[in-house]
């Protein structure tokens, strides 16, 4: 590789590079004679304004980025200073996407524009290809410093990965994620080769409700934990990101102190019988009360908003894994004996080889969850999570409390078709709003890879929402006053890829109440299975959007079940363990076990069980050969309970 001179980090935002040849970079495809250009990765702007910042397809795409996640209003620029390396001509590329492109549908949404020092160039971007691709925004001539801003013109998910400057007019940048990704690592100066952060005694990948609790479990048994998570806020579907209420019971004989992390995390909040609790304000999760508890154990070191992308294994024992973060990209090597997937997608175990079932096809799927608030509701007004919340509260205080909404071509058209929430539509024995906002069922990916396709699902989710929408307000004439409040945008994942244990729980275990002398953590789930709702499905074959669930007597089982702990710990990969939705299960024995107290409680047994690993230098399996006692012990002491130095 030729010799490159670097200008230096631009306020953290980007690296204008001098190259004195480029000829080196033809193993990355890009060819650029000029020796000339800026490249600016969206996720390290100096301020995002109303745009989100999504790594969900970190994998596919090899980079996060910015989304403008406004429900229809246009939200406020993210923006960002840069220096060019000469004043003069530059040809623009922005990465980006017609994100209804997939589904041919007309109107491309997600339209923005690219500011520089406040005027927009002529090319407006969201607007072409289904794939994420770098479109032509032309020429500009520029000083020596600009203002760079993203301007959203719709609110409706338009999306911005890097922008590229080049001075060679006539250079055409690579859309090869692989060499894409080496090139952005070198042009923003990463090492080929991840810094060292450090060793620890257990290394939790997921900051779910799962792996928060068996990190802090492990924490308070004297064990050096690292606790891994690519958002920025802890909790996984029970967070304010994607609010689903987190079941299950805990605190059951014989063990009744399982459960007391998992509660302990938790708001003190009772749900009363039949009230919904999905999709609700952020207050009603509470994700500081997590961090505050994560931050207070010094065992615990924690790598928030870093994404596990690599496992380093050596014969059937993982050796290291590396991170990234996903605003500087920085990547640091982590080492340990001990390892726990609480991904959720077991990106862990899949990365390692663990064994693993996985099976596109009639799967669960995803759900974004959303609410709607009435604007003449002042206390809904200032509850409210509404990226313009000053502008609406404004509104309503001097009584102009009219809602519109544009209508949505893109989306899905629901004009003459039924959906939960429209006039004389009951679902689960909910009319009208009732049935329509906060519910579990607006559900998509059913035959979609809910690991690779993530971005995909998402999106028709969105499109249902929108259309559902459009439809009661424009077609229908329905809730003048009502807007839609809040919508995540990071997908609630039901099912994807289970690890195998050397026991495999099935839906009859639970039915015939299979005893297991390593009995650990209770169920109280029913057989839970989602499947596209019949009623719903006309027209959409293959693209249903509302879920059914389980019904009859495969559904129930009883009260309880104690599931084994031989389920928690893979059967191939000799030092991991697992806590969440991917555990050893076949498909119907997932119903039961992936409701996130639940998960909770498995993190609560996995942490205690990583810590006799550690203080007796055993493996996962070992401690159900040799020390099942120790971990029983364990089990029935309080939650909060320390080991002694």
């Amino acid at each position: 590789m030729n010799r490159r001179n670097f200008i230096g980090t631009l306020g953290n935002t980007s690296l204008v590079l001098l190259a004195s040849s480029l000829t080196g970079a033809k193993a990355f495809d890009w060819h650029n004679n000029s020796n000339e250009f800026v490249f600016l990765e969206a996720e390290q702007f100096e301020n995002f304004g109303g745009w989100n910042i999504d790594q969900q397809s970190m994998e596919k795409m090899g980079s996060p980025y910015l989304l403008a996640h406004g429900l229809g209003i246009p939200v406020n620029d993210a923006t960002t200073q840069i220096t060019f390396p000469s004043e003069g001509t530059y040809r623009v590329w922005v990465r980006t996407k017609d994100w209804v492109a997939p589904w041919n549908a007309p109107g491309a949404p997600g339209k923005f524009q690219l500011l520089i020092n406040d005027n927009p160039l002529e090319e407006t971007f969201g607007t072409k290809g289904a794939d994420w691709h770098w479109h032509d925004g032309k020429t500009v001539t520029v000083g020596k410093n600009a203002k760079i801003a993203l301007h959203d013109l719709t609110g409706f998910e338009g999306r911005c990965e890097a922008i590229l400057f080049c001075k060679d007019v006539n250079f055409e940048p690579t859309n090869d994620v692989q060499s894409l990704t080496k090139f952005r690592r070198k042009i923003n100066g990463h090492p080929d080769k991840p810094a060292n952060g450090g060793t620890f005694d257990f290394i939790v990948v997921g900051g779910g409700l799962a792996g928060t609790c068996a990190a802090i479990a492990a924490a308070r048994q004297g064990v050096k934990v690292a606790l891994i998570q690519d958002r920025p806020v802890l909790g996984g579907n029970g967070s304010s990101e994607v609010r689903v209420w987190p079941e299950g019971h805990t605190n059951k004989e014989p063990y009744a102190h399982v459960g007391d992390i998992v509660n302990e995390i938790l708001p003190k909040i009772v749900k009363a019988p039949g009230q919904v609790l999905n999709g609700v304000d952020a207050r009603h999760y509470d994700d500081q009360l997590k961090l505050e508890k994560i931050k207070a154990e010094p065992n615990i070191e924690l790598f928030i908003e870093n994404r596990a992308i690599d496992v380093l294994v050596k014969g059937n024992k993982i050796e290291a894994i590396v991170i990234q973060h996903i605003r500087s990209g920085k990547q640091l090597k982590l080492q340990s004996n001990l390892f726990a997937d609480c991904t959720g997608d077991a990106v862990i175990g899949f990365k390692a080889g663990a064994d693993h079932e996985y099976k596109v096809e009639n799967l669960m799927g995803s759900s974004n969850l959303f609410n709607v608030l009435d604007a003449t509701n002042k206390e809904e007004v200032l509850n409210c999570d509404c990226k313009d919340k000053s502008a609406l509260a404004l509104k309503c205080e001097i009584g102009d409390y009219a809602q519109p909404f544009p209508r949505c071509p893109w989306a899905l058209d629901l004009s003459d078709k039924p959906f939960p929430g429209r006039k004389g539509v009951k679902t689960d024995g909910l009319v009208g709003l009732d049935s329509f906002a906060n519910m579990w069922y607006w559900e998509s990916g059913f035959n979609k890879d809910q690991v690779n396709q993530i971005e995909l699902i998402r999106d028709h989710n969105f499109r249902a929402m929108y259309g559902a929408w459009d439809t009661l307000k424009n077609v229908d004439k329905m809730y003048p006053n009502h807007r839609l409040g809040w919508s995540a945008y990071i997908a609630g994942k039901r099912e994807s890829r289970r690890l195998m244990g050397d026991v495999v729980l099935d839906a009859e275990d639970f039915k015939n109440h299979t005893k297991f002398e390593d009995a650990a953590f209770p169920c109280s789930w029913h057989v839970d299975l989602h499947t596209p709702k019949k009623e719903f499905k006309d027209g959409f074959e293959g693209n249903e959007f509302i879920a059914d669930y389980t019904r009859g007597e495969a559904y129930q089982y009883g009260n309880l079940y104690w599931a084994p702990y031989r389920t928690l710990y893979s059967r191939n990969i000799s030092n991991l363990f697992m806590a969440g939705r991917n555990i050893s299960v076949t498909k119907t024995g997932l119903g039961p076990v992936r409701v996130m107290r639940t998960c909770g409680m498995m993190g609560e047994v996995v942490g205690k069980a990583a810590s006799i690993c550690v203080h007796t230098a055993s493996s996962p399996r070992a401690v159900y050969k040799k020390h099942l006692s120790k971990l029983i012990a364990l089990l029935k002491e309080p939650g909060t309970k320390k080991r002694r130095s």
